[in-house]
């Protein structure tokens, strides 16, 4: 498996264009995790250790962040890893970042829903999120807190109260999205999953998450639309899959870490000048009438560099597309109302 892992990132540091960066040469870059001893927090760690782009880690979190840090630092990669504990140390984990990770909260289990989870979560996030905005207002903030639909309106709260607001630098991660859908239309088209691609839009949750299968490379003409229905009802409940398999002892905690490194390389090898880096994410967007919409954004230096258009949707994807907004809209305006209570 380590040598899957590093076979990937091999890959990864080959996409850079040939005067790109080496681990050697490539622009130092701190990078926190901010939630980092939890069940996505520690896979996250490891994976983030292992990225040749990261040259200092920070690791945070209530309780635990030691023992993590001392592990993953005995990782021979060129990141230099530290832990801090506790809200003293927060700043110290901040300072100087140029992306912020955000798997804290309290995981989901069987019966919850992503809204079950919001008291908390919303007021773990809006703690933190007060935090980067006085110690690393320019970084990028990538939430993976559920309920994303409702933290990222949150956060863009926090950070407009504080008077630090960039629209181009807060993302929702809904990469894990991006990445069941690709798995589960590769099995079913039976093509190598590698290759294929994917857009998926919407929110991050339920059924506010619209797989385009209609645009999905490669193309596959084996699948009725039966399957197309199937594979859709699966990508959006794939976190529930996930819970239900582990019987209350877990949700999807190793695949959003997957997910969440992924998209923190993109938005690395964005901030660095690398061309031409797609990938979809939950952001403030005018793409439709709703004030956050996640769907494919090109990254750069600055963030966001443009909100793509969702493209040429199939009827059914139309029909998906207006059946989520109203679930969209009000998880949005539930993170807004609460980010201004008190």
């Amino acid at each position: 498996m380590l040598r899957s892992i590093q076979s990937s990132l091999r890959r990864s540091k080959n996409l850079l264009p040939r005067r790109g960066y080496s681990s050697d040469s490539a622009p130092e870059r701190k990078v926190a995790v901010l939630g980092a001893a939890g069940g996505i927090g520690q896979p996250l760690a490891l994976l983030m250790k292992l990225n040749p782009l990261v040259s200092n880690l920070a690791l945070y979190d209530i309780a635990g962040t030691p023992g993590v840090a001392a592990d993953v630092s005995h990782v021979n990669t060129r990141s230099e890893v530290a832990g801090y504990m506790g809200e003293d140390q927060l700043v110290k984990a901040l300072e100087g970042c140029d992306v912020v990770i955000i798997p804290a909260g309290v995981p989901r289990k069987p019966g919850m829903t992503r809204d079950d989870l919001f008291n908390i979560n919303a007021g773990i996030v809006k703690s933190l999120c007060t935090a980067i905005a006085k110690y690393c207002p320019h970084a990028l903030v990538n939430m993976i807190s559920n309920p994303v639909n409702s933290t990222v309106p949150i956060a863009a709260e926090v950070f407009k109260k504080a008077g630090t607001y960039d629209e181009k630098k807060l993302f929702g991660v809904t990469m894990l999205d991006v990445v069941r859908a690709k798995t589960f239309y590769a099995g079913k088209a039976n093509v190598p999953v590698e290759g294929v691609n994917v857009p998926v839009v919407g929110g991050h949750a339920g059924i506010t998450i619209l797989p385009l299968f209609s645009q999905a490379t490669p193309k596959a003409n084996n699948l009725s639309d039966e399957d197309i229905t199937a594979l859709t009802k699966r990508t959006q409940d794939g976190g529930t899959e996930v819970v239900e398999a582990k019987a209350g002892k877990g949700s999807a905690t190793l695949s959003m870490a997957y997910a969440g490194a992924m998209f923190a390389d993109a938005c690395l090898k964005g901030l660095n000048g690398v061309p031409d880096v797609v990938e979809c994410s939950f952001v403030q967007s005018s793409i439709t009438e709703l004030p956050f919409f996640a769907s494919k954004v090109r990254l750069g230096k600055n963030g966001v560099e443009e909100v793509l258009g969702l493209g040429p949707l199939s009827d059914y994807e139309k029909q998906g597309l207006e059946s989520l907004k109203p679930e969209l809209k009000s998880s949005i305006e539930k993170g807004i109302k609460f980010a201004n209570q008190s």
